[in-house]
């Protein structure tokens, strides 16, 4: 796709942080075959996200988190949508929640897996942890994925006194693909009504379709998450229409004209990721909307390096900024 006229792309990659091109390239040593991604790859793919889905039993920690897992109604005639709720033991009544949309390029993944960091962040804040079970893309395409997550969402709400949280106190978070549906469902709410979000936490997220911007050619084939692999997802959510005319704000939040009304939102990306420029300009908007945005770029970081390399001094670093941002819009309500 063709530049805006002027814009400058750099010519060299930024270099990845220390410790990350470490663990990045040990990777890439046990893994020599992976080439870009494409729909012969996705069986294989969803088998392993299967592998690595966590039993419920499990989830509880040592007792640590009571567990269990509703399914709930669709909007209008859709399948009903898998929920996973996971309470610290001893959290007081009518708590926070932390609304939970799984990563995955929007073709992978489940809402049972990676939740080990969330977890431990809502153990730490007595919150509960709701992680919601959309339908998958390209074989259900956009809207399915924000219709599924909305539904949660109002279920959630009519229902938080049986959860015991209180509904205005429900945060939004997600990773990657899960960060785009984080911020789509920020603004689904604010146009068509639901619980008052208490914020939006966004790491990493996938907000802009066109996949044009300076950073994705910069960073294009740097990492395994590059340009291809942005073009892929938004490819399996939006098909044909991918970087066309007429994507809607609730499919790519990048599209969104107006940001004004948004609940207070953190964003984080890496410097050497191809996503970085997207976050940057929608936090600017953010700003220029009058609304607030917290906005971390971690140098020399990847695609989800604080899950690739948790023990990195980068990975505890971005952990940490996200825990603090938590505490202050929790001391703040």
């Amino acid at each position: 796709m063709d530049l805006e006229p002027g814009k400058i792309v750099p010519a060299v990659p930024v270099p990845l942080d220390a410790e990350l091109q470490v663990a990045y390239d040990a990777y890439l040593a046990k893994n020599p075959d992976l080439a870009p991604m494409s729909l012969d790859k996705l069986p294989a793919i969803r088998a392993e996200a299967d592998a690595e889905v966590t039993a419920l039993e499990d989830l509880s920690h040592g007792g640590r988190f009571t567990v269990f897992q509703p399914s709930v109604p669709g909007l209008d005639d859709a399948p009903e949508i898998p929920l996973l709720v996971c309470t610290p033991s001893g959290a007081p009544a009518s708590r926070p929640a932390l609304y939970v949309m799984h990563g995955g390029g929007f073709y992978g993944n489940d809402h049972r897996t990676g939740l080990d960091q969330t977890l431990e962040t809502a153990e730490r804040f007595g919150a509960t942890l709701i992680s919601v079970g959309y339908r998958l893309a390209p074989e259900h395409p956009y809207p399915a994925q924000i219709d599924d997550v909305y539904a949660g969402l109002l279920w959630v709400a009519d229902h938080a006194d049986e959860l015991g949280i209180d509904p205005e106190r429900i945060v939004v978070t997600g990773f990657s693909a899960g960060g785009t549906l984080s911020a789509a469902l920020a603004l689904t709410v604010r146009d068509k009504g639901g619980p008052r979000l208490l914020g939006q936490l966004l790491i990493a997220p996938l907000l802009d379709d066109r996949n044009d911007s300076a950073s994705a050619l910069q960073m294009d084939d740097v990492e395994l998450f590059d340009r291809s692999g942005n073009e892929f997802a938004w490819s399996s959510l939006l098909g044909d229409a991918r970087g066309g005319a007429d994507v809607p704000q609730y499919a790519a939040p990048a599209r969104a004209t107006d940001l004004t009304g948004l609940p207070p939102a953190f964003l984080d990306v890496g410097s050497a990721e191809c996503l970085r420029d997207e976050v940057l300009a929608y936090a600017d908007r953010i700003w220029q909307a009058g609304g607030e945005a917290e906005l971390h770029v971690w140098p020399g970081g990847i695609h989800g390096f604080d899950r690739k390399a948790p023990e990195s001094r980068i990975g505890k670093a971005a952990v940490a900024a996200r825990r603090n941002w938590l505490e202050r819009l929790l001391a703040t309500d």
